[in-house]
């Protein structure tokens, strides 16, 4: 909820950073002509000058884009650990020594996947997994607001991720591959819950302009411009 928060107090913000921007250009364009600057120069103190605009915006509405990210930090060392514990106690599994819990994970799968040791076969859950990673990034490139080149960057590299996280999730014992899935949707539950403008209401999260009163309807509609586009 707070990555929501600051994210929608980040997108508030556009319009004014894009006005402060525009007068900013004029003020050094003729700053330039008075002092003989070059391009170059005139640039390097435009880029200078906004950044520091900018941050005294995100201090002043406490909304600084690395909050955003902090739950990332939070959970991905969690996500490991799980991840290897489970690892262990699949090849634990095959010792006759081994803990019960261990034991367990060969008889306690369901479905197409009996043997929480094995990785998966069919490969349903690593596509699976791979798809809905894939869409959770989507869903986040389809914000209005424009993204940074290093944001973009980042999305190109996590969609990289996404894919290869599928050949590695078949390669893996189900019981991790099985978590894996369990954790991607309910990150995108939360993405799509958090779209709903009742919940949004109920958690205080701040109203943009460019919230919809139909968000689902929204971004099936942005997903199939993208995607498939009528020619």
């Amino acid at each position: 909820m707070l990555n929501c928060r600051v994210l929608k107090a980040v997108e508030n913000l556009q319009p004014e950073i894009a006005e402060l921007a525009k007068r900013l250009r004029y003020e050094v364009s003729v700053r330039a002509k008075q002092v003989g600057w070059s391009e170059s120069v005139a640039r390097f103190h435009f880029r200078k000058n906004l950044k520091r605009i900018i941050s005294e915006l995100y201090v002043r509405d406490n909304c600084h884009p690395f909050k955003a990210s902090l739950l990332v930090w939070v959970q991905l060392p969690l996500w490991i650990c799980i991840s290897f514990a489970l690892r262990n106690l699949s090849l634990a599994a095959s010792d006759p020594s081994a803990v019960s819990g261990a034991q367990d994970l060969s008889v306690g799968g369901t479905l197409w996947f009996p043997d929480l040791t094995l990785p998966d076969s069919t490969w349903i859950m690593p596509i699976s997994l791979g798809l809905i990673n894939l869409l959770i990034v989507e869903i986040f490139a389809l914000r209005k607001i424009e993204l940074s080149k290093f944001q973009k960057y980042i999305t190109y590299m996590i969609r990289g991720f996404s894919v290869l996280m599928v050949p590695i999730a078949a390669a893996v014992p189900s019981s991790m591959a099985l978590y894996w899935l369990t954790s991607s949707c309910v990150g995108l539950g939360q993405n799509l819950l958090l779209r709903a403008p009742s919940v949004r209401t109920l958690c205080r999260i701040p109203k943009m302009k460019s919230d919809s009163d139909t968000p689902f309807r929204d971004l099936s509609a942005g997903l199939l411009a993208k995607y498939f586009p009528r020619k």
